[in-house]
């Protein structure tokens, strides 16, 4: 097998998880509070990247780091998974699963703005036609259709599955400069973070969990979509000969979730979940398509 079909297997793979998370989050909200998933489902993702480095033979990396990235990770901890994980639960908890998931796509298209103030990248017409197609589609769907009255079916909520997207495209900017191996950083934010988010949660909801099916699905959180899918993921880019076909895959999940959210959620899917769906998916393929065009040109001009 071809590393480019090993990395589209691993990018599938990813993508399959990923469709799935959306319905993981209702399922444990529906008996859990936002902080309460995210110290199960932060205390199940350090044992599964834990258990992965010792199979991988790096668990002795997680020792060889300088006293400056110890302190970084606790700082990237507090990000992510703190931050980041407990405003987009909350979000989830606000929200329906088919509104809450697509608005969180748009995170791409922030780093890309961020990355004009923050890493000195040239803002292009084409980021904002992008933008205006991706927002058109986040009123849609905020609105569920009735754009001209712009009456918001739950504006906090909305706000924050936004705001998550702005902490989430920071954190990427911040670990442009991260030179910890990847599973390793993270790993190791997940483990500073814990006892914080733990702190939070006895200090607010309390530690106890009874159901034993929310309990489960923020277990599933933790396991698969902040561990397994990013070293997933990982491995489908270093594997890819062409990333972009890799990357071109992420468009099938937001659709994929929806299937799984009805299914599963029984939410009605509304028909204007569709059409801001595509209108978000749409503008970003258009930037990651030129994108992709200018690397193919460069590539051949070198």
């Amino acid at each position: 097998m071809t590393n480019q079909k090993q990395a589209m297997l691993f990018g599938l793979g990813t993508v399959l998880l990923w469709s799935t998370v959306a319905t993981a989050f209702k399922l444990a909200l529906m008996d859990l509070a936002p902080v309460q998933l995210l110290l199960i489902a932060c205390a199940s993702s350090v044992l599964v990247l834990g258990v992965i480095l010792l199979v991988q033979g790096r668990w002795h990396l997680v020792f060889k780091l300088r006293k400056r990235q110890y302190l970084q990770s606790f700082g990237m901890g507090l990000i992510n998974p703190c931050l980041y994980y407990l405003v987009l639960f909350a979000a989830f908890d606000r929200l329906p699963a088919q509104e809450a998931q697509p608005l969180n796509y748009t995170w791409a298209l922030v780093l890309t703005y961020l990355s004009v103030p923050f890493l000195g990248h040239k803002l292009r017409r084409v980021d904002i036609v992008a933008g205006l197609i991706c927002y058109a589609g986040v009123v849609v769907i905020a609105t569920r259709g009735a754009v001209t009255s712009l009456s918001f079916s739950n504006p906090f909520g909305v706000g924050l599955a936004l705001g998550s997207t702005v902490i989430w495209a920071s954190y990427w900017i911040l670990a442009t400069r991260d030179q910890r191996d990847p599973v390793v950083g993270l790993f190791l934010n997940f483990l500073f973070a814990l006892p914080v988010i733990a702190l939070i949660c006895g200090l607010t909801e309390g530690i106890q969990f009874h159901p034993m099916a929310s309990v489960g699905a923020a277990v599933y959180v933790g396991v698969f979509e902040m561990g397994v899918a990013f070293v997933l993921w990982s491995y489908a880019m270093k594997k890819a000969e062409n990333t972009s076909k890799v990357s071109n895959l992420i468009f099938i999940s937001p659709f994929l979730s929806l299937v799984f959210i009805y299914f599963i959620l029984g939410e009605e899917i509304l028909p204007s979940t569709y059409i801001g769906l595509v209108m978000i998916m749409g503008g970003l393929w258009l930037q990651q398509r030129k994108v992709s065009a200018q690397k193919q040109r460069l590539v051949h001009e070198s």
